[in-house]
């Protein structure tokens, strides 16, 4: 299972945890400086950095696997939103992409973004709109079939405006529950982040009209800070 690192210092008594601060500088908003601030501060992405992963992210995922058990050896997985690919990279070992566990199914990871995504052992990578029309029919051909799980990462760009931004988040991820409609197979799980405001209780209903069980959970890798949680969806009823 995940870890949770504390970020605390504990090589001796007496000592304090050694906090990186920085200054301002020129061109540099104030904004930007406490988000690299607690950047150059925050465990999740030290331990990132230090065990390899593209970004904190990773182990959001691992945190909502561990509880949810969706990421299982032979699952067909869409990543949408992938880059830069810190999702993948824990479900290729989960769902045995690589044929590395001989006794266990073999699965499937196809990502999809606007942007170009870095070539990931394990995972297939495609630059599309999955709101375009045929996306759907494009992933099902490149996964061979329906996929298991669908999961998003995805957050639209923020202008600012807390109640704008909660609209926008909440019509992309509308969006990519209707697109896991319609390439999830009987059974599936849907997996996406949200942003708490108001607006989620139609998505809620949504979700509980095509699935067995909807539920909500902020892991522990998201940031107290932040208004971020994620729906799992499970036993899609197709």
């Amino acid at each position: 299972m995940a870890k949770t690192p504390t970020g605390k210092n504990t090589s001796g008594r007496g000592q304090r945890d050694l906090k990186v601060k920085v200054k301002s500088a020129r061109g540099r908003t104030t904004s930007s400086t406490r988000w690299l601030q607690r950047q150059l501060n925050d465990p999740y992405v030290k331990r990132a950095q230090a065990e390899g992963y593209r970004g904190r992210a990773a182990y959001k995922i691992m945190e909502l696997d561990d509880k949810f058990r969706f990421l299982v050896p032979g699952a067909r997985v869409v990543d949408l939103g992938c880059a830069p690919g810190g999702w993948a990279q824990v479900a290729v070992k989960r769902v045995n992409s690589l044929g590395e566990r001989t006794d266990k199914r073999v699965g499937r990871i196809i990502g999809v973004d606007l942007q170009e995504v870095e070539t990931l052992a394990g995972a297939e990578f495609y630059q599309l709109d999955f709101m375009d029309e045929g996306a759907d029919d494009k992933v099902k051909d490149w996964l061979g079939g329906q996929a298991d799980v669908v999961m998003s990462d995805m957050a639209a760009a923020s202008c600012g405006h807390k109640q704008t931004d909660h609209l926008k988040i909440m019509a992309l991820c509308e969006a990519a529950a209707y697109f896991a409609f319609d390439v999830l197979d009987e059974g599936g799980t849907f997996v996406a982040k949200v942003l708490a405001g108001g607006a989620e209780g139609d998505l809620q209903k949504l979700l509980k009209q095509k699935f067995t069980k909807v539920m909500n959970i902020k892991p522990p890798s998201s940031r107290s800070d932040s208004s971020e949680k994620f729906v799992i969806a499970t036993g899609f009823r197709g």
